[in-house]
């Protein structure tokens, strides 16, 4: 089992990620994990969970949350009651913010002993740990008691990896992420002291100079003192061309070896095995390098204002955005949009992967990971072979950048986690299952239908403004044909803009019956069928028999009991085999006021497939 709160709180076994309920169990985790062992008394987790006026039944709500967390974990997950309290063992579980700090001391070590090399890649691969601010989803009172000394630890081994840099003599890789750290931590003197020494190494005296001046007034503004003796001394040798030259500058030789092993958080690191490199070190990654693999967006891209606003205010509030929907619903476009305006606010450029292979299938995390390797410069002769190598390397390379990363056709939340930069990289993932949404730290963003309005302007850029506007009646019939579904409406619209002979009103006409409906929604290589059989066919086979019972047979609205009786299950059954189908994307469900039961429909070009679908299996037999 594994742990992590460098970011997210979260909890992996077996290599699965465990369903967590929300901040305050999270809240309830960290806490524990973080008292190393000791326990944790009710009163202080009471206190963690809601502040100093908890509600009425809050001891009743702590034992839920341990409870449902001791479900979660599974067994050997060492949480027990001890008194009034709690404590929880992890024994030899991973756990990322131990490893950090063994990781952190053994660099810090060998910066104190000399052994540079040694220092920078143990202090890169402590830092390549934090997947963004440490306990980004727990509540205010956790955050607040523990998160300072967090961060404190954090940017203690970022300087110490800055020093161990300075001395190998990479002061000109150090200058643009120290320019950031300074701005974001203007009174830290080590670190702008760092910055001045990169600088006046890399010849730029004047801009070294600056730096302290832009110091001593930020002190002298905001706290009311001058810079400390190490500083100012700096600022000397600075001023008088005296500094040191760097302790142990690297020599390159084609003949130092790539690190190539990493071992998981919480594991002990074997004496001498190799450690992830820094950013720009022995991998080959070009720090200058600014990846672009972001395809264009579609240039008459209608619609989806609502939608493109929630994702670009996530990533411009530090979340990411899961865009996720039925087949043909536009999840891509939207995605690829989006990205399109927000381009610039990644300056340090984006990286894009289509995570479905060509044939169907999941791509491995492992093969994007060496695409995205060598797109940020790594030498692909020097790729790690293992997977979670690639990803402590790939999370190195984007420490301290902003990038965007845009994961298109994800088919679940495992195969997307090794691939989240996390830092101050964003991430769009597009997707159509319902385990997308754990993904921590992410916005949701779901695509439906267009309206009316969004559907006829769709078809009115694709084909022409005057053969719409022409007949409105019939435009507005060949979209509800579509069921207003972007893939749909792009291919009809298509077609009439290919056959200048026929008008809207033929389209209409040749889409009204319902048998040969899908086979006219397809234009070269947009096809709604082959679209919707790429989905039916990644169900399980139990799950793709009662798609086509209920699909192709059912009524229009279905509840449980109704597809009980198709099924011939339990109401029970059928009910959890329509939430497969909802969380598959390929049905949608409601409650209705006054009515306790829940509701399904699935949309008429599904219930078209689900027909066609269970014709070809009768006439096989």
């Amino acid at each position: 089992m594994d742990f992590t709160i460098l970011g997210p709180v979260s909890a992996e076994t077996g290599g699965r990620p465990v369903a967590l309920d929300g901040g305050k169990q999270r809240t309830v985790l960290a806490a524990l994990l973080l008292a190393r062992g000791k326990v944790m008394t009710d009163e202080r987790l009471t206190t963690l969970l809601w502040g100093w006026e908890p509600p009425a039944g809050s001891t009743n709500q702590l034992y839920t949350y341990v409870s449902r967390l001791r479900t979660r974990l599974g067994a050997g997950h060492g949480l027990e009651r001890i008194g009034s309290g709690y404590r929880m063992d992890i024994g030899d579980a991973g756990f990322d913010w131990a490893a950090f700090r063994r990781l952190a001391d053994a660099g810090g070590a060998d910066l104190t002993a000399g052994r540079y090399e040694d220092a920078e890649r143990r202090l890169g691969a402590a830092l390549a740990l934090w997947r963004g601010p440490a306990l980004t989803d727990v509540t205010p009172q956790l955050a607040e008691a523990e998160g300072p000394r967090l961060e404190e630890a954090r940017l203690s081994a970022l300087e110490l990896h800055t020093e161990a840099a300075l001395a190998l003599g990479r002061h000109a890789d150090a200058v643009p992420g120290l320019t950031r750290q300074v701005t974001l931590h203007p009174v830290r003197e080590r670190m702008r002291g760092q910055l001045m020494t990169a600088l006046f190494r890399s010849g730029r005296q004047a801009d070294a100079l600056a730096v302290y001046e832009e110091g001593r007034r930020v002190l002298a503004e905001d706290l009311g003192i001058d810079p400390g003796p190490a500083l100012r001394a700096l600022h000397q040798d600075v001023l008088t061309g005296t500094l040191p030259a760097p302790a142990a500058p690297e020599h390159p030789s084609p003949a130092r070896p790539a690190a190539t092993s990493v071992r998981l958080p919480g594991a002990a690191h074997a004496p001498g095995a190799p450690l992830p490199a820094a950013p720009a070190s022995g991998y080959g990654g070009r720090p200058g390098l600014v990846p672009a693999l972001l395809p264009a967006a579609p240039g008459d891209f209608t619609g989806r204002e609502e939608e493109t606003a929630e994702i670009l205010t996530a990533l411009r509030t530090g979340q990411d955005a899961v865009v996720t929907g039925a087949p043909g619903t536009g999840k891509s476009a939207l995605a690829l949009r989006a990205a399109e305006l927000c381009r610039a606010e990644f300056p340090d450029g984006q990286l894009h992967a289509d995570l479905r292979t060509p044939a169907g299938g999941p791509r491995t995390p492992g093969e994007v990971l060496g695409w995205f390797l060598r797109a940020l410069g790594t030498d692909p002769v020097r790729l790690p072979e293992g997977l979670d190598e690639r990803v402590q390397l790939y999370r190195t390379l984007l420490a301290g950048r902003r990038m965007l990363v845009v994961l298109d056709n994800a088919d679940d939340d495992a195969q997307v986690r090794p691939l989240l930069p996390g830092g101050d990289s964003r991430t769009v993932v597009t997707g159509t299952r319902a385990p997308l949404a754990s993904l921590e730290g992410t916005r949701l963003v779901r695509t439906g239908p267009m309206t009316p309005r969004e559907a006829l302007g769709l078809m009115m850029t694709v084909a022409g403004p005057g053969r719409i506007t022409d007949d409105l009646e019939s435009a507005a019939r060949i979209a509800e044909f579509c069921d207003r579904s972007p893939l749909a409406l792009r291919i009809a619209a298509a077609r009439l803009a290919a056959r200048p002979q026929w008008t809207a009103a033929r389209l209409a006409a040749r889409l009204e019956p319902e048998e040969r409906r899908l086979g006219e929604l397809r234009l070269g290589g947009l096809d709604v069928r082959a679209t919707l059989a790429g989905e039916v066919d990644r169900l399980p086979a139990r799950l793709r028999h009662a798609f086509g019972v209920l699909a192709a047979a059912g009524p229009v609205d279905l509840t449980a009991a109704d597809a009980a009786a198709l099924l011939g299950t339990g109401a029970d059954e059928a009910e959890e085999t329509l939430e497969q189908l909802t969380d598959a994307r390929l049905a949608d469900g409601w409650a209705t006021d006054g009515d306790s039961r829940l509701r399904y429909r699935f949309a008429g070009l599904v219930r078209l497939y689900a027909r066609e679908r269970s014709s070809a299996v009768l006439l096989a037999a």
